[in-house]
């Protein structure tokens, strides 16, 4: 059975994207209610899986991450083995931001963040010495426009 989510809770979601840091007093504030049943829904809301995890967002740029990359790859296998072994690639590697497999003429898109075109190349020489694909196409983002996590409730 699926998990209800009432207009509170949308609420006490929509404050949580906006700041996870804010005390639980703050967020009750917001919402019009009082800390005790606050902390009951965000525990039920854990428990259900609707929040997964509680995180920091941080400045990729500040960090010296400057060079975003969004990599398209065709491949002619498709295997459960190779699927399972390039999975395995992407997943070791903490580059890789995003990763989709998708329908259409490409088969996958990744969303590499790396601190410039030479640590792209390093990332790409590796995960194709790992896994054979049969084309793969890099664009590199000019600029971020817009960039979310946050879900539209």
């Amino acid at each position: 059975m699926a998990f209800r989510i009432d207009e509170t809770d949308r609420k006490i979601l929509a404050e949580m994207q906006a700041d996870a840091s804010r005390s639980l007093d703050e967020i009750a504030r917001a919402v019009g209610s009082s800390k005790t049943p606050v902390w009951n829904r965000i525990r039920k809301l854990k428990e259900a899986g609707v929040i997964r995890q509680q995180t920091v967002l941080l400045d990729a740029e500040a960090l010296g991450y400057e060079a975003t990359f969004f990599v398209l790859i065709r491949t002619s296998e498709h295997e459960a083995e190779w699927q399972a072994k390039f999975l395995a690639a992407l997943q070791a590697r903490p580059e890789v931001q995003e990763a989709h497999r998708l329908a259409g003429d490409i088969d996958y898109i990744l969303k590499v963040r790396v601190q410039n075109a030479r640590a792209y190349d390093v990332f790409y020489q590796a995960l194709i010495s790992e896994v054979r694909v049969f084309n793969v196409t890099a664009l590199l983002s000019m600029e971020e426009i817009k960039s979310t996590v946050a879900l539209p409730l």
